[in-house]
């Protein structure tokens, strides 16, 4: 297992994002504002159809540890017909207790645990179910919600939020544009979509630029005109999947606001990875 300490509040970048629009906009501008980003919120939930190991409003509304699992998919499908495989796998834990995140990588292609098939595929297999018990089984951790985000229709949503600025890690030139490591470039959804689209054969790199246009996307959640932009929210919304209902989301940013003071990236390659993951994820769930 591969570790290094992560940008301050990276916790954002893939669990955030959506919290924020949703949940902030809501409390900062009053009931009528509220109940449009929570009617976008309720769009957007989804049961995962399995069993919760452990009751997620208790550990939410107690502020303990919790667990969440990110899957990524690029598809031109609206995600609620999405039937394929997931190109990014990450899980995330936030312990408000001591202020740390981890977040960990998980290749699609580890096998999953008593199977030949790879945990990449599971979506297309059984979708959110099959997903979410093949990582609790590989993994041997709780998953206590999913999210589902669909990077292929990010094109709206960033164009939505005229644009988002990322400082690209990597020079490289995809889709008929050129991207230079450690320049800042201001990226309309064609430009940020090419930069999500470039295939290098490394899960932490495509993860990595992954994070990099969320977060860039949720510092445009700060400003007024963002929060108050309902087609953004729309297009977000659009845009996921999850099991969280609008008050599990409410307990989150109100009582997890500080969790990325100290945050981890791990990785896992292969199956050589899983005893340390787990042991990560685990400890920093207090289990």
């Amino acid at each position: 297992m591969h570790n290094n300490k992560a940008k301050k509040h990276t916790f954002r970048n893939l669990s955030m994002w959506f919290v924020l629009l949703f949940v902030l906009g809501g409390a900062t501008f009053g009931m009528t504002r509220y109940r449009s980003v929570k009617s976008s919120a309720n769009s957007s939930y989804v049961p995962s159809g399995v069993t919760s190991k452990r009751n997620v409003s208790s550990l939410l509304n107690n502020s303990k540890p919790v667990s969440i699992l990110l899957m990524g998919v690029a598809t031109d499908q609206t995600i609620s017909n999405y039937n394929g495989d997931t190109n990014s796998m990450m899980v995330l834990t936030l312990n408000p207790k001591t202020n740390k995140t981890t977040i960990t990588s998980i290749s699609d292609d580890l096998a999953i645990k008593g199977s030949a098939k790879t945990i990449g595929a599971a979506y297309a297999n059984g979708q959110t179910k099959a997903a979410v018990t093949a990582v609790e089984n590989t993994l041997n951790v709780p998953v206590d919600f999913y999210a589902l985000i669909n990077m292929g229709g990010m094109n709206k949503a960033i164009n939505d939020a005229n644009g988002v600025t990322v400082t690209p890690n990597a020079t490289f030139t995809s889709n008929g544009y050129s991207f230079t490591n450690g320049v800042s470039t201001h990226m309309n959804g064609d430009k940020a979509t090419a930069y999500l689209a470039m295939k290098n054969g490394d899960d932490a790199a495509r993860q990595q630029r992954q994070r990099d246009v969320l977060s860039a996307l949720v510092s445009k959640s700060a400003s007024i005109s963002t929060l108050f932009n309902q087609d953004l929210i729309d297009s977000v919304s659009d845009q996921v999947q999850t099991d969280m209902t609008f008050d599990n989301m409410t307990a989150l940013a109100k009582n997890y606001n500080s969790v990325g003071k100290n945050t981890t990236n791990n990785s896992i390659a292969n199956s050589s990875d899983v005893k340390a993951a787990t042991s990560a994820i685990n400890s920093n769930l207090g289990l």
